[in-house]
């Protein structure tokens, strides 16, 4: 590897050698360009730097939100991605190894003034500048051919996305009983398992409602008062207090985690999993792609096991999918609307690769009149229709939340919502009820979302691809999805358990099977399933906290206990996965025959928990680079394998 040092030096010479062949080349601006002086060269100057030629972009046509009513700002579709009319911000990404100094020296060459969009954006070198309205396609060419080779990564326009919710009427009397998008998805019969406890869930929204500031007239709703929160960030204003202006992300975080069981208002789907609020929406519910895609590094890298992002656009982002495939190498979960124009066509970000993309249905199941849909829906879920009361209630059939009444901070009110919006958190609450039974990883995770879901509507559609476009794989079930988070790891670890199991008692003793099963039969058996699986199926019968608890404890395989006594951020510790602890148990137990029969338990069961994770890779193991990789599955593999032999060994002592 090259010496840090010296790699400075070599792009410090780079930088100068740039700057030299710069000087013969023809200046991009100058002082009698005209257009407004936003820190830059006016759009004449860069289009002068293509001789002519036309840019290989377009730039996204400048729209007025202004001009909207307050009612088509809560309502609208998604499609505004410039709101300022006359200027323009580009954002650069470059490689994560430059100076601040260099980038800022090369920006001011083109009379760009470079700033960082954040403190979180210094790491990932992602830097914007204001330039005229139409320069960017301009921009994007004539500086990835004139900047140093390997410097950026990606040039493109600051869009603007907007959160994908609509409109809602409040309702008189805000009860459990009306909220029968709950009852759609079956959350009631998962609650008797989990309500995500210990799971961090980050609402990048128009942020939310947790902590009061009576200078600034902010206060908590009532039905948040007892929901838990981590630290989040305002990328807007970019300081330390994420407060919500528009109520938007307040409701999307009552759907997830509102409080329950406090005798007022209404429930949250995963209402002991904690919120982690990320303000990248303004008071009317637009935000820049550079905020988004910071707010989910942010979230990654500071412990959320979920991202939950009702917002989106038409419009792709390098920015924003460099720091989703970041946020998934860190092992997290990320959950997006799929939009609200009612048509065919992508919203971004659900639209990326490692996103859940989330369509809305309606109370008779079938997908919503503004529910965009297309091959990269991946699940629906509850988005409610305020235009229908099917069930007959005398309430439209809305989403049911607390949050802001008409956007005032120190007013709160329960309000039906309707929109994708609505329907992606949740598939975001659902996820943390799976994470918390030790899935954390997120390519398991959406698999067990979708194989789990609700396919009913299936056999409304002739054309299956139809079908698919529309609900992904079905409708998104709470019960079952926990249940499969259980039962088939669970099931899977137990058969490998009796089975490593047998083949040790078999090989060592087949002549003598009645001498071991009487000295290792109760010790062997207890550390073979405890360690191996877990009683998995305990929390099937009784409540996972009954017993201070302890129910939830010895319902997981001890490789697994990091998860409970930690919470999901901890899972998989790569020395409970190993051979360490059934070797530490001979050394401590091995002096006589029942501790010999423990001890082996552990090692057999460790061996069968390994193994089988090889296979089903619930985690990524900690430590160990890459996300739930091969790496993952050698240290598996051979701590399984030497763990097996300590348990046979061991056997053959009787």
């Amino acid at each position: 590897m090259i010496d840090s040092n010296v790699a400075q030096l070599v792009r410090s010479v780079a930088a100068v050698a740039a700057g030299f062949a710069l000087v013969a080349l023809p200046a991009v601006g100058s002082a009698q360009d005209s257009g407004p002086d936003v820190g830059g060269p006016s759009i004449d100057g860069w289009e002068a730097c293509l001789n002519g030629q036309s840019p290989s972009t377009e730039n996204a046509p400048p729209s007025d939100p202004s001009t909207l009513s307050q009612a088509d700002r809560s309502g609208y579709t998604g499609q505004v991605v410039d709101i300022d009319p006359d200027n323009d911000e580009v954002v650069f990404d470059f490689h994560d190894d430059i100076a601040n100094s260099e980038i800022r020296e090369f920006g001011e060459r083109y009379d760009l003034n470079l700033r960082l969009n954040s403190r979180y954006s210094d790491e990932p070198n992602v830097f914007i500048a204001e330039v005229n309205e139409g320069a960017v396609p301009y921009i994007k060419d004539c500086l990835s051919e004139r900047a140093p080779r390997d410097w950026i990564q990606s040039i493109e326009e600051n869009l603007t996305y907007t959160m994908l919710g609509s409109d809602g009427n409040a309702p008189n009397d805000p009860l459990y009983q009306f909220q029968w998008n709950f009852k759609q998805i079956g959350v009631s019969e998962a609650w008797s398992e989990t309500a995500g406890d210990d799971v961090v869930v980050a609402v990048a929204d128009t942020g939310v409602a947790l902590d009061e500031d009576a200078d600034r007239g902010i206060t908590r709703p009532r039905d948040l008062e007892g929901t838990d929160s981590v630290t989040g960030y305002d990328f807007v204003d970019d300081d330390d207090f994420a407060w919500d202006g528009h109520g938007h992300g307040t409701h999307v975080a009552g759907t997830i985690a509102q409080t329950t069981n406090n005798e007022f208002g209404v429930a949250g789907v995963a209402h002991d999993s904690s919120i982690m609020p990320l303000r990248v929406l303004n008071s009317e519910g637009f935000g820049s792609i550079a905020d988004i895609a910071d707010a989910i590094r942010f979230a990654a890298d500071n412990g959320a096991d979920i991202v939950n992002m009702s917002l989106g656009g038409p419009l792709p982002s390098l920015v924003l999918k460099r720091a989703i495939d970041h946020a998934y190498e860190q092992g997290v979960t990320i959950i997006a609307a799929a939009g609200n124009s009612g048509k065919r066509e992508k919203s971004y970000p659900a639209a990326y690769d490692h996103v859940i993309a989330v369509a809305a249905t309606q109370y008779d199941k079938s997908t919503t009149f503004y529910s965009q849909w297309g091959d990269f829906v991946d699940i629906a879920a509850p988005g409610g229709n305020t235009r229908v009361d099917q069930n007959d209630d005398g309430r439209p059939d809305g989403v049911l939340q607390q949050t802001l009444k008409d956007g005032q901070t120190d007013a709160h009110d329960f309000v039906l919502y309707m929109g994708t919006s609505m329907a992606s958190p949740h598939a975001a609450a659902v996820a943390a009820l799976v994470v918390s039974q030790g899935i954390t990883n997120p390519d398991r995770v959406e698999e067990i979302l979708e194989s789990t879901a609700d396919s009913s509507q299936r056999d409304r559609f002739d054309d299956p691809n139809e079908y698919s476009e529309r609900y992904g794989s079905g409708i998104i079930r709470a019960d079952s999805a926990v249940q499969n988070a259980n039962t088939t790891p669970g099931g899977w670890r137990f058969l490998t358990s009796l089975l490593l199991a047998g083949l040790g008692i078999f090989g060592v003793r087949r002549r003598d099977l009645l001498n071991i099963g009487a000295n290792v039969n109760v010790g062997f058996a207890a550390g073979t399933v405890l360690t191996g699986c877990g009683l998995f199926f305990l929390p099937m019968l009784v409540d996972a906290s009954a017993l201070g608890g302890f129910v939830g404890a010895i319902s997981r395989p001890l490789a697994e206990l990091d998860v409970w006594l930690l919470g999901p951020q901890f899972d998989q510790s790569p020395l409970l996965a190993s051979f360490l602890i059934p070797l530490a148990a001979f050394g401590l137990l091995g002096g006589t025959d029942k501790g010999r029969g423990l001890a082996a338990g552990l090692a057999v069961g460790t061996a069968a928990f390994c193994l089988t994770e090889v296979f089903l890779m619930t985690s990524n193991v900690q430590w160990i680079p890459g996300m739930a990789g091969t790496l993952d599955q050698v240290w598996l593999a051979f701590n399984g394998i030497v763990s097996y032999a300590l348990g046979y060994f061991g056997l053959k002592r009787y």
